[in-house]
């Protein structure tokens, strides 16, 4: 029998972890992982028992983004098909989002293109002094749509088009200093450097904190209508079938560049 995707822990003082649980893949997130974590947003979120979540990544890293064999095995599927998967992936980022409990991030080693999108849809981001960040999705000819206004939100529109139009790798040095990560670390001092943190959040009181967040969501232009939602669900499932797509995913699995990189 298999792990699960996501291991769960809750302490005694109401501190819920998630840990990405695919570390032989980097904890490349496909429809299993996607599933989870909607899962453990609504349920967390719903637990009075639980006061603060806490998300990191099993292994060597945080998280290295959508597992692209995953996401050329849906290039193959309707077009309906693929607007549930990118439904089902609008619903666990904006899950984590619109979560009421507080989320902090706690990131190690590679911290790639869905993997910031889940990083900036938490409260707060702490991060080992060795991590590495990079929004990935244009190089492979994929447009990072439903996690661009979360990293707006974080890195400011200038930064936010820099970065995703690139794809340049930045370090956690860097990140600090454009506001993606509140707090960097030395390495393996995350759950050293997290705990203050936590205690503060424990003196606040729970529905305090949901109205806080929910207020601060509404102010930073990070709620949809779901007419926007559908809109941005539709874009984000037509976009697989490009040709750019295409080209970009299999040089990836393939190993090579991609035909638009100039020959030498």
């Amino acid at each position: 029998m298999s792990e699960p995707v996501i291991l769960t822990d809750i302490d005694a003082r109401g501190v819920a972890t998630l840990r990405l649980n695919r570390p032989e893949v980097n904890n490349a997130y496909n429809g299993d992982v996607i599933a989870a974590l909607t899962e453990r947003a609504e349920t967390l979120g719903a637990d009075d028992a639980v006061r603060i979540i806490v998300l990191r990544g099993n292994g060597r890293h945080f998280q290295a983004g959508a597992d692209l064999k995953w996401i050329e095995e849906n290039r193959s599927k309707p077009f309906e098909d693929n607007l549930e998967v990118s439904r089902a992936t609008r619903k666990a980022f904006f899950g984590l989002l619109t979560c009421p409990k507080p989320i902090i991030a706690l990131v190690h080693g590679a911290c790639f293109g869905g993997g910031t999108g889940l990083a900036s849809s938490c409260d707060i981001v702490i991060a080992e002094e060795t991590a590495m960040f990079a929004i990935t999705e244009a190089r492979w000819g994929l447009v990072p749509a439903i996690i661009m206004r979360q990293l707006a939100a974080r890195l400011g529109p200038a930064r936010m088009r820099r970065y995703s139009l690139s794809c340049e790798r930045f370090d956690a040095e860097r990140a600090f200093q454009i506001g993606f990560v509140d707090e960097v670390c030395a390495e393996g001092q995350l759950d050293e450097t997290v705990e203050p943190t936590i205690d503060s959040l424990l003196h606040c009181p729970p529905a305090t904190l949901a109205q806080v967040k929910s207020e601060a969501l509404r102010l930073s232009g990070l709620t949809f209508t779901e007419e926007e939602f559908e809109q941005l669900v539709q874009e984000h499932a037509k976009l697989r079938y490009t040709d750019e797509a295409e080209e970009g995913v299999k040089s990836f699995l393939e190993k090579r560049k991609p035909s638009w990189y100039p020959a030498a």
